[in-house]
């Protein structure tokens, strides 16, 4: 028999504590955010549809990012009891130099279209949380404006060879006068992707007013304002702007690129040098020989070439072949510090993030590029903690078994793919969260990923 009475105020008092409430509107839905999908969410709703689908999208039907984040998600873990991991020291060396992080900001381009802090806000975030950041050929930040803003930490430049060398040469030795210390030589991007929701939103550089456009802009003034009373967006590579982003990038890239460019950006360029977009074995193993300091597994984030390989595929079988001669690091899809952990115990020795990064420049500036470095280190804390693991050094493919819902497909050749992988086909690939494969990204959300077939469970340990 339960026993009742009236109940007390003071105990009352003690069980009911009221919330202060936040009335900083900014702070309060960044510290709403749980996750990197919190702020995609907060992002879609502040910014213009053709900006927000810009970074959201990828190339044509937006298979390979699809199939990026599905292969992060289909990884299971495999915990080690018993073993305390009360501090977990997540730092490393990468290229040269610290990071407190195993993962810095990727090169993104036409940033400040997103946000109009643009690159100022990721390169000052990435120097406070102690991690590199990545400026782009394409970027809307100077190159001498970013290391004001990352005057002390450290600051990459990502390099397009352009149809006018001497751009690149330029944009090069700037880099290097600056302090700049790695240069990412991007490789898959001789032609722009088919990136089709730019096409449909008709997004062009600068952007141009439509009666969609006005309707999409009245219930998010603020993005107006920052554009319209903010220094107007300049590149430094590009002499003349006007049309879409494919258009400008096919007006700018040269798909005559070659070994014979790599050499001579390594002649000019004084500090350590990755090749970015590498997606085949063969093409790392040459690229090491030929003296690189490291590769860049990655396909673009799916804005190239759609159905291209994915990265964390590529991973296992790319550091077996090269990982004891170089630096092996990992982008495309990462979405949670779980990937991060992922990656790490499959032999990346660093991880880059994009839209990761884009969401949280959206949703709230400076303050939300802080608060997309501060969910993916909780994130990689808690996994790591998780598996009994306390530093990066500790993790092993042990800890990963990468599940799949691709199968081989009988009688295809054995070098379909570079390495030796096997050609494969699609079991069950839905879209995930954030990717869709036609239509709205939030409705590809909300469908769950359908069962593999019963053969599609084999898995392999790596």
């Amino acid at each position: 028999m339960v026993t009742r009475q009236l109940p007390k105020p003071a105990e009352l008092l003690e069980l009911m504590q009221f919330k202060k409430p936040e009335l900083n509107g900014r702070k309060r839905r960044l510290d709403a955010a749980l996750t990197i999908y919190d702020l995609r969410s907060i992002a879609k709703r502040r910014t213009p549809k053709a900006a927000f689908d810009y970074t959201d999208g990828a190339a044509e039907g937006e298979l390979s990012l699809a199939r990026a984040r599905q292969a992060f998600e289909d990884v299971e873990f495999h915990p080690s009891i018993l073993r305390p991991a009360e501090r977990v020291d997540m730092s490393t060396e990468i290229l040269g130099g610290p990071s407190a992080l195993p993962f810095g900001i990727a090169p993104t381009g036409f940033t400040r279209l997103m946000q109009t802090e643009g690159e100022s806000a990721g390169a000052a975030a990435a120097g406070a949380a102690g991690i590199p950041f990545t400026l782009s050929t394409l970027g809307t930040t100077s190159i001498e404006d970013v290391r004001k803003a990352n005057p002390n930490g450290r600051n990459w430049f990502q390099l397009y060879v352009m149809r006018d060398r001497e751009v690149s040469y330029a944009l090069t030795r700037r880099a290097a006068e600056a302090g700049f210390d790695t240069l990412q030589f991007t490789v898959d991007t001789p032609v722009a992707g088919a990136r089709l929701r730019d096409k449909r939103n008709g997004f062009s550089i600068p952007p141009q007013l439509t009666l969609g456009t006005i309707i999409n802009a009245i219930p998010r003034p603020w993005w107006w304002y920052d554009f319209l009373t903010t220094p107007k967006l300049e590149f430094a590579s590009l002499s003349t702007t006007g049309g879409t982003v494919g258009e400008l990038l096919n007006a700018a890239m040269d798909p005559t690129i070659s070994y014979d460019d790599l050499d001579v950006i390594r002649e000019i360029w004084p500090g350590k040098i990755v090749v970015k977009g590498v997606q085949n074995v063969e093409d790392s193993k040459r690229l090491i020989d030929a003296g690189v300091d490291g590769i860049i597994l990655s396909n673009h984030g799916g804005r190239q070439l759609d159905r291209a390989p994915i990265p964390f595929r590529l991973l296992p079988e790319v550091v077996r072949e090269v990982g004891k001669d170089a630096t092996v690091m990992v982008d495309t899809g990462i979405m949670n510090g779980a990937d991060i952990v992922a990656s790490i115990a499959l032999g990346a020795k660093f991880t880059l993030i994009g839209r990761a990064y884009l969401y949280g420049l959206m949703a709230g500036g400076r303050e939300g590029v802080d608060r997309t470095i501060a969910i993916l280190r909780t994130e990689i804390e808690r996994t790591m903690q998780l598996l009994g693991v306390a530093s990066l050094a500790e993790l092993e493919p042990k800890h990963v078994t990468q599940l799949t819902r691709l199968m081989p497909l009988a009688g295809a050749p054995a070098d379909a793919v570079g390495g030796g992988a096997p050609r494969v086909r699609a079991v069950s690939d839905s879209p995930v969260r954030g990717a869709k494969a036609s239509g709205d990204a939030e409705a590809a959300a909300s469908r769950p990923a359908k069962p593999a077939a019963p053969r599609a469970k084999a898995s392999a340990k790596s």
